[in-house]
């Protein structure tokens, strides 16, 4: 019944709502009754269950994630039509994997990813900045927009020494880029990915393998950006050939690069420097992801709130 998918496992969906705002939600058969002190919270809360069970009838499958997110939504714009929002922000990365936005910024990254050569998403850990990258490059590979994916990161440690690496030259590497092969993986699955990589059409290599080439009809993305130097993302930028797109993603409060000179590692970071000068230029895009938009675990979010804080206060 949607009744059960709508009110989740052991009214699931009912408990955490709940707990997020101090409704008190009840069922009775499939008739859900909301109490609150507040009228617009009541609006809010019956608004997001009737889009919500509109949702779940047009075959969408909705989680926890999707109630908590679109409540903000709606309290924020109870105008807002999320089946709409759901067709729009969706990327279609495979037959196999269809994306959605969870978050009002990533419906924006996304946005931007298809109206501009290139985009910048900074912010913290679990953003998705990474793997809505993936799927829109997957997504325009597909549409044949482009005929080929690079994806790229700098080769530097987090302020671990790996040390020697036995075997050829992508075992020395793919430590390095393990995450981009995980999105890769959840998407096209192991035997595509394998197939389209042996054919040369996705492409993933460190940074400074992209020295010296000219990059025609392809998606880039290089992650990890804060970990270029100036030098490295100078390079890196002007790789780009006709008919390419490129999307560069970081966290300007994680970088590892080590200070040299009088240069701290902020100084150094090719992401730091490139949001300056790169601003209004036109043709280029910039996504700003907060603590609000992580889509991991509840706890990741809180944990970089606590670090922004501790940050804050130092400075």
């Amino acid at each position: 019944m949607l009744a059960n998918q709508l009110f989740g496992p052991h009214n699931r969906h009912l408990s955490l709502l709940t707990e997020k705002t101090g409704a008190e939600l009840t069922t009775r058969g499939t008739t859900l009754s909301v109490a609150s002190g507040d009228p617009l919270l009541r609006e809010a809360l019956l608004n997001l269950f009737a889009q919500m069970y509109g949702l779940l009838k047009s075959g969408q499958p909705v989680g926890p994630d999707d109630f908590e997110q679109g409540l903000i939504l709606l309290r924020d714009k109870p105008e807002t039509d999320l089946g709409a929002l759901y067709r729009e922000s969706a990327i279609e990365a495979s037959p196999r994997k269809t994306v959605h936005a969870r978050t009002v910024m990533q419906q924006r990254y996304i946005a931007a990813m298809r109206r501009h050569e290139m985009a910048f998403a900074v912010g913290p850990a679990g953003t998705g900045k990474t793997y809505l990258a993936v799927a829109m490059a997957l997504s325009m590979l597909a549409g044949r927009r482009v005929r080929r994916l690079i994806l790229t990161r700098p080769a530097v440690e987090a302020g671990e020494r790996l040390g020697f690496l036995p075997g050829d030259m992508a075992d020395k590497v793919n430590p390095y880029l393990r995450p981009l092969h995980d999105a890769l993986h959840d998407m096209l699955g192991p035997q595509k990915m394998l197939s389209m990589q042996e054919t040369g059409v996705i492409e993933v290599a460190p940074l400074a393998f992209m020295r010296g080439r000219t990059l025609n009809d392809a998606y880039i993305i290089l992650d990890e950006a804060q970990n270029t130097t100036r030098e490295q993302m100078k390079m890196f930028l002007t790789r780009l050939g006709f008919g390419s797109r490129a999307v560069i993603t970081g966290d300007i409060t994680q970088i590892d690069l080590p200070a040299q000179g009088e240069r701290d590692s902020q100084e150094r970071s090719g992401l730091v420097h490139a949001l300056h000068v790169l601003s209004g230029v036109e043709g280029i895009a910039f996504c700003r992801f907060q603590a609000a938009d992580v889509v991991r675990h509840p706890l990741v979010g809180r944990i970089v709130n606590a670090y922004q804080a501790a940050d804050e206060s130092r400075s």
